[in-house]
């Protein structure tokens, strides 16, 4: 599975696409993680399992793809409990 696997949001209109990228952690449980994602970007179980275990097994993966204002509310999300992410604009 690659980070581009993942759902880009479909309303760009508000600039140019940003991904929120979520590094590995090894301080939260995987739950805990898959939980905050649902969180995040209000998506099923099995996808947030998903972005979980790319980040897991590769260092990181892409969380979601949409305007940067989008992008970095997502990113505040999953930082409430120090996840570990990046907001950076997409290739």
């Amino acid at each position: 599975m690659t980070d581009e696997q993942f759902d880009v949001a479909t309303d760009l209109s508000l600039g140019k696409p940003h991904n929120v990228v979520l590094f590995n952690d090894t301080t939260h449980g995987m739950e805990e993680v898959a939980a905050q994602i649902i969180k995040a970007i209000k998506c099923t179980a099995d996808k947030a399992m998903a972005i979980m275990l790319q980040a897991h097994y590769s260092g990181r993966a892409i969380v979601i793809t949409t305007h940067q204002e989008h992008a970095e509310q997502v990113a505040s999300v999953l930082e409430e409990i120090r996840l570990g992410v990046k907001v950076e604009p997409a290739a």
